[in-house]
């Protein structure tokens, strides 16, 4: 670096030095952002003997700045010149594994996995495999904390490929023991975390002799955050081991996790439990899991029920054919029934999401007797989430006991739920309409919704309407169009008539929502004419919306019916007294103007200050 001054290829390097030494942190951290690019200026062979040192010895920055070399350094092996020389970003990001921010260990750690698989066997044990065994073995935590996640990443390919197998494996096992009897809890956890991982890539026996003893250990840590994390292990290591082992070498340490004294672990439990029960198989499911699944589901912590509840229909679908019926009715049921009333609602939610799948399990006499009583009880919740849940989930149980049954079962709820005294429930009810219209089949939704999907045209809320007009929209684009002229677009264009101006600006609403789905017929035929009607209204409000819903259904209609009908009106309603009528007509002129149809502008009813206005708001228009 002594030269850079009379060397002006090193000046991309003095650049960089100068920022990183900068006061200000943003210049800093655009710098090392360039990494990159300082790097191709400079060519491998510099990048490795001069920018890699010059960023080992300086790594004392801001947590932002060190984040962001570390994520560089994980893209490097080009830059470097490739593989054979990946070895030289180790130092700095050996460095950066040692910082005391987390994140910035866990980024330097990721960034060590990634180019670990680019190490060649051999450079894996001359370079990669001695950086873990300092991280390892270093004195701070933070450098133990970090060589947890690299175990399982680099040996499998060392062992494998390299003469010394043996020596290499023992070490490691060796020194992924020391660590998970760290004493520092920050250093268990991370071993705990990755104990799974590092089991996949042993063989079955080293499994068997060191990795479940140690599986052991932190299932019985002091520390519950260390407890947690050995349920994950252990479902790993469970799914490697044979039938006949699971019961003497990980079971009992399982059991033990799902009546742990720590809230924390039995919700990793109930977190993980489908998991698990596919790893040990139907006859432990049926001995074991079915008896901890109760359990957990009548936990006292409000957090473990929700998660157990959340596996419900998989737990039970994943259960053995020829006993899953017997075990549902006899040990499930009876817990889920008393879940429905749970005291927490999002135990409940949790439930009603998934228990409307349990009919297709139990078949349509079982869901008749037992399941639909439990959803009406839901239907009925006072959470709206809870109600939500079930509604969201009908189709489930329509395909099973059919859509007669359902609506003397659930529909008067439902109806109730439409009609609730707070709009938030309504309007929760609304966005789930399409849904239960595609469900239920047009005849039926005639017959049963229809009215209650009109009536949220006139809801005094305005957030109601809206969602209302919206739905109406869906509905037509899942029945078609012919069924929107016979049932909708009569009862919409009749409010056109009504003592209240918010009602009859919806109908102008639902005009431009309906004219695009309904098509150029329908819109011409039907919609327009009550939209010009409307343009006489007393109210100013519903005028200049009349201007807004002509510039909407404008590109729908055929160009006669603009010639001859829309541009008289809209002519009128530009010379109108009211400044936001006569704003929204001529905004509506220059959106016709785009049609081709510039004549409109030059209409002597025009004063000279409007076409000014017109021009001078269509050269802002995007």
């Amino acid at each position: 670096m002594a030269g850079a001054e009379g060397d002006d290829s090193l000046y991309p390097i003095a650049v960089l030095i100068d920022e990183l030494r900068n006061e200000d942190v943003q210049l800093r951290l655009n710098s090392i952002k360039k990494l990159s690019t300082i790097a191709l200026a400079l060519g491998v062979e510099r990048t490795r003997t001069e920018l890699l040192p010059f960023l080992t010895d300086t790594i004392y920055d801001e947590d932002e700045v060190l984040l962001a070399l570390a994520e560089q350094l994980g893209s490097f092996t080009v830059l470097v010149g490739g593989p054979e020389f990946v070895h030289c970003l180790l130092p700095p990001l050996e460095s950066l594994a040692t910082v005391e921010e987390t994140v910035v260990r866990d980024k330097a750690v990721e960034s060590l996995r990634k180019i670990s698989q680019e190490h060649s066997p051999v450079d894996l044990e001359v370079h990669f495999v001695p950086l873990v065994k300092r991280l390892a073995s270093g004195d701070w935590f933070t450098s133990r904390t970090s060589a947890c996640g690299l175990f399982g990443v680099c040996y499998p390919r060392v062992s494998i490929m390299t003469h010394t197998f043996e020596s290499t494996l023992i070490t490691a096992v060796m020194h992924f023991r020391t660590l998970c009897s760290d004493d520092t809890p920050m250093v268990r956890r991370a071993a705990s975390s990755k104990l799974g991982e590092f089991a996949k890539v042993l063989e079955l026996d080293y499994v068997k002799s060191d990795i479940i003893p140690l599986f052991t250990a932190l299932a019985s840590d002091e520390q519950d955050s260390v407890r947690l994390l050995a349920v994950e292990a252990g479902v790993s290591i469970a799914a490697l081991l044979p039938q006949e082992d699971l019961e003497d070498l990980v079971m009992p340490t399982l059991r033990q996790a799902a009546e742990d004294k720590s809230w924390r672990v039995r919700y990793m439990v109930a977190d993980k439990f489908s998991e698990l029960q596919k790893a040990v198989g139907p006859e432990i499911t049926k001995n074991d899991l079915v008896p901890a699944f109760q359990n957990l589901l009548k936990d006292c912590e409000a957090e473990v029920r929700t998660a157990a509840a959340n596996k419900v229909k998989v737990f039970c679908e994943s259960l053995p054919e020829d006993s899953r019926e017997t075990i549902i009715m006899t040990h499930i049921l009876p817990c889920v029934k008393e879940l429905v009333s749970d005291t927490n609602q999002h135990v409940k939610s949790a439930l009603a999401s998934v228990i409307m799948g349990l009919s297709t399990i139990l078949g349509k006499d079982n869901t008749v007797e037992h399941l639909l009583p439990l959803f009406l009880v839901q239907l009925k919740d006072e959470y709206p989430e809870v109600r939500l849940n079930i509604i969201s989930n009908l189709d489930c149980v329509n395909e099973v006991i059919g859509i007669r049954q359902l609506s003397q079962s659930l529909l008067p709820a439902i109806v109730e739920l439409a009609e609730d005294a707070k709009w938030r429930v309504r309007l929760a009810i609304i966005e789930y309409m399409p849904l239960l219209a595609g469900q239920l089949g047009v005849e039926f939704f005639d017959e049963k919704l229809n009215s209650l999907c009109m009536a949220w045209l006139i809801d005094h809320v305005y957030a109601i309407r809206e969602a209302a007009t919206c739905n109406l929209m869906k509905l037509v684009e899942k029945f078609g169009a012919e069924w929107a002229q016979n049932t909708i677009v009569p009862k919409v264009l009749g409010m056109a008539n009504d003592s209240n101006y918010l009602h009859r600006m919806t109908t102008l609403f639902c005009i431009n929502a309906l004219s695009e789905v309904c098509g150029q017929e329908i819109t011409t035929k039907h919609m327009l004419p009550v939209v010009l009607k409307m343009s006489t209204d007393q109210v100013a409000n519903v005028r200049f919306n009349v201007a807004r819903c002509l510039q909407k259904i404008g590109p729908v209609l055929d160009s006669s019916a603009l010639q001859a009908e829309v541009k008289p009106v809209l002519e009128k309603l530009a010379t109108d007294q009211d400044m936001d009528v006569k704003y929204f007509a001529l905004e509506a002129i220059s959106g016709m103007y785009l049609f081709n149809l510039p004549t409109y502008i030059f209409s002597e009813t025009f004063s000279f200050s409007s076409i000014l206005f017109f021009f001078f708001s269509f050269s802002l228009s995007p």
